[in-house]
């Protein structure tokens, strides 16, 4: 489960994601530098020529090659989404995943249009398949959303099957088929007007995405398009349905739904997602894609439920502190992920302890932005402020 929204402003684009995996996955956040290429590149199942990579900055679970989500130092940004479709993933032979096409969208695009190429050449030539979860061992496939500071896509997939429809100002997936017949592009077999939604399973589950795809959508729709700001997001990528500051997986008044517990009405599911020993937010990213060339590419990340985290400022492709690639950075958020769903009173004070120096970091990281010589060690220095904070809350990173 996970989902991504982008914007497509005056000034450029903003892109968000939660991504929402098993909840003992660790997820690293890491900068990964440029590659030459040559040779042969090993994906997490396929083998392919290596045409090189451009340098970016990425979020994966710790036993895979690919992405969650990423963005790199062309400002193209990327994310993922699990969807349901009439092909059944687990009967396809192992090539291609989701995550590994949003790694090698980003390696190679050096604007969304360009990453949209790489990635249906990729699934054209190789297929989609292989285990994405290894906590379940589930297949499946892939949504995208692909923006860069002007432009943006909406790619879904079956298989090697795909349509993909341009971003005219916003857009926001979630854990479904979201598009009809306002595709633009598709591979061979998809005829021109084909409803893109008679590829989705009849018997697929919608309403746990329905929720938080409104939810996403409400986000994009209730603030003016260039008023939109990353904090804005970062509000909306920690909502538990009552806005940013509600108990995670409270009752919902109009159900029976116990905390926790999924419900196929969609109770239970919040876009900071808390589905107890099973599914989790593990990393967060909001990117912002200036379309002024002069302006600093800057994103914000977060390891963990964002409502129990730190939005870190970084300045991609490479000023991104280390230790963010640790697991044990995610396993301290972990713990406090951890002591909210078993009490969800703790939340206010880990809130307390952290918005005031998220907020400092912010201003910061504005201040430090016009001068590229001290990013990295800016970014460094956020980190063990963060650390601070977290050994106070007697979750120290070890």
């Amino acid at each position: 489960m996970c989902d991504t929204l982008c914007a497509i402003r005056p000034a450029g684009t903003l892109f968000a994601k939660n991504s929402d995996r098993p909840s003992t996955e660790a997820q690293l956040i890491e900068a990964l530098p440029p590659r030459s290429g040559g040779g042969t590149l090993r994906t997490e199942y396929a083998e392919m020529p290596d045409a090189g990579a451009y340098a970016l900055t990425g979020s994966r679970p710790d036993w895979l090659w690919g992405l969650e989500h990423g963005v790199n130092e062309h400002r193209v940004a990327i994310g993922n989404e699990k969807t349901w479709t009439t092909l059944d993933p687990a009967k396809e032979p192992e090539a291609l995943i989701g995550m590994d096409l949003v790694r090698l969208g980003l390696e190679r695009g050096a604007t969304a249009d360009e990453a949209l190429d790489v990635m249906t050449s990729l699934l054209a030539e190789h297929g989609q398949g292989g285990v994405c979860d290894r906590t379940t061992g589930e297949s499946y496939f892939s949504s995208f959303i692909i923006a860069d500071p002007k432009a943006a896509w909406v790619l879904e997939t079956s298989g090697r099957s795909w349509v993909a429809a341009p971003v005219s100002e916003t857009a926001a997936i979630s854990n479904r088929l979201t598009l009809r017949t306002e595709w633009t592009r598709s591979s061979p077999d998809v005829a021109a007007g084909t409803d893109w939604d008679s590829f989705r399973h009849p018997d697929a589950p919608t309403a746990h995405a329905d929720v938080r795809l409104a939810a996403s959508r409400a986000c994009l729709a209730a603030t003016p398009l260039a008023d939109l700001t990353p904090a804005r997001l970062a509000a909306h990528l920690r909502d538990h349905g009552e806005g940013p500051w509600g108990a995670p997986d409270e009752p919902d008044a109009a159900s029976s739904a116990l905390p926790g517990e999924y419900r196929p009405d969609g109770a239970g599911v919040s876009v900071c997602m808390h589905i107890r020993g099973f599914q989790n937010t593990t990393a967060s990213i909001i990117a912002d894609l200036p379309a002024d060339p002069g302006a600093p590419l800057r994103a914000w990340v977060a390891p963990g439920n964002p409502c129990v985290s730190v939005f870190v400022p970084v300045f991609p492709p490479d000023a991104v502190p280390a230790a963010l690639a640790d697991p044990a950075a995610w396993r301290a958020f972990a713990a406090l992920r951890d002591r909210v769903e078993a009490d969800s009173s703790a939340l206010a004070p880990i809130r307390a302890a952290f918005a005031p120096l998220e907020a400092a970091l912010w201003r910061e990281a504005d201040d430090v932005a016009p001068h590229p010589e001290r990013r990295a060690a800016f970014a460094e220095s956020a980190w063990r402020r963060v650390s601070g904070v977290l050994a106070s809350l007697q979750a120290p990173v070890s």
